[in-house]
């Protein structure tokens, strides 16, 4: 009788202790204050006190990458997705005032090839690094029949934590507020199954220069990982005067800033304050998109809205521009019934945007 392993059944152990080996600098370089401990223990630790906190509420967030993943494995192109990982779920956080302080990922696959894991998780350090939370642990599944060759898939999982009496809930935004919107670094990481089948049917490979774009292929277009907030965001609530702020991920402008409006109030954007980004364009052109359905399922170019009190727009918009933010004043609150949801009005575009 032939002897079995777990090795002969697709595990191979030792890549993945080879894969921990490798990512532990990668670890450490992400290390802030509160989180001590290293790769390898069951759990992983985190000191709140240690980290200045008095009073704090926890936040927590979890999220994937989604089928952009599917273009990364398509492009073979594996060091930004983590990037992407990371700020789904840290820009999630922010939205209430909270500071992200540590992240696990979750990786799994077929079979593990751990040059391309640690480009993966190379990207997820640069995102914690650039989010200013600290990479503290996570899990490698190695796991045979369930993906396809080559495939792999990602989630991450985030804590952050916010003063008790400085936690936003939207509660005070009132009519006159205004909108300031952060904008994108491109499709950040939602719609990508209705981009892919449009990139398809355009005819445009991933090595393509893209149509909009030639100077650049199509596939770095589409691998522009999501733009993190959470520094420019920290600095804005500090200085005062942001009373919501909205990440624009699934659900586009439509779905997600009434999120954080309290009944009895709207937001009012106009369309024509910035220009619609030569991607969205295209992808709209491609796909006979109708206004409605682009804005229900991308960011249109805004990853970001901050809705502000009206004498602080001026000061917000300083720390924002000096954290690297590019900011566009893209509509206001109005009032709306007192017993109806919140919800977003448009004006303008009648010209730059597709037709409703």
């Amino acid at each position: 009788m032939s002897r079995e392993s777990y090795k002969a059944a697709g595990v191979d152990i030792d890549a993945g202790n080879a894969l921990v080996d490798a990512i532990k600098p990668l670890a450490k370089s992400t290390a802030r204050l509160g989180a001590g401990a290293g790769l390898g223990g069951f759990g992983a630790l985190f000191d709140l006190k240690a980290a200045g906190y008095r009073d704090p509420i926890l936040v927590s967030s979890t999220d994937g990458v989604g089928t952009k993943l599917k273009v990364a494995i398509d492009c073979g192109k594996h060091d930004s997705v983590g990037i992407d990982l990371v700020a789904m779920c840290v820009n999630d956080l922010v939205v209430q005032g909270a500071e992200p302080l540590f992240f696990l990922d979750y990786f799994a696959t077929g079979k593990l090839q751990v040059d391309e894991a640690r480009d993966v998780i190379s990207g997820i350090a640069e995102g914690c690094r650039q989010a200013g939370c600290a990479l503290i642990g996570g899990e490698t599944a190695e796991m045979p029949g369930l993906y396809k060759s080559g495939d792999y898939d990602l989630a991450g999982f985030t804590v952050g934590a916010v003063e008790r009496d400085r936690l936003l809930t939207g509660e005070t935004v009132a009519p006159g507020d205004v909108l300031l919107a952060l904008r994108s670094s491109g499709l950040h990481s939602n719609g990508y199954s209705l981009v892919r089948r449009l990139v398809e049917n355009s005819g445009v490979d991933y090595g393509d220069p893209a149509p909009f774009e030639t100077q650049t292929q199509m596939g770095d277009v589409l691998l522009r990982p999501t733009r993190i907030y959470v520094k420019s965001c920290l600095a804005a609530i500090e200085r005062g005067g942001v009373k919501a702020l909205a990440h624009i991920t699934g659900g586009g402008l439509t779905e997600n800033l009434p999120r954080v409006l309290p009944q009895g109030v709207a937001a009012k954007i106009d369309l024509d304050s910035w220009t619609l980004p030569p991607l969205f364009a295209w992808l709209a052109d491609v796909g006979n998109l109708e206004r409605q359905e682009l804005l229900r399922t991308f960011n249109c170019g805004i990853g970001m809205i901050l809705v502000v009190a009206a004498d602080a727009v001026g000061s917000v918009t300083d720390v924002l521009a000096a954290n690297g933010e590019e900011i566009v004043e893209i509509g206001c609150i109005e009032a709306a019934q007192t017993d109806a949801a919140p919800e977003v009005h448009y004006t303008g575009g009648d010209t730059a945007w597709p037709a409703s």
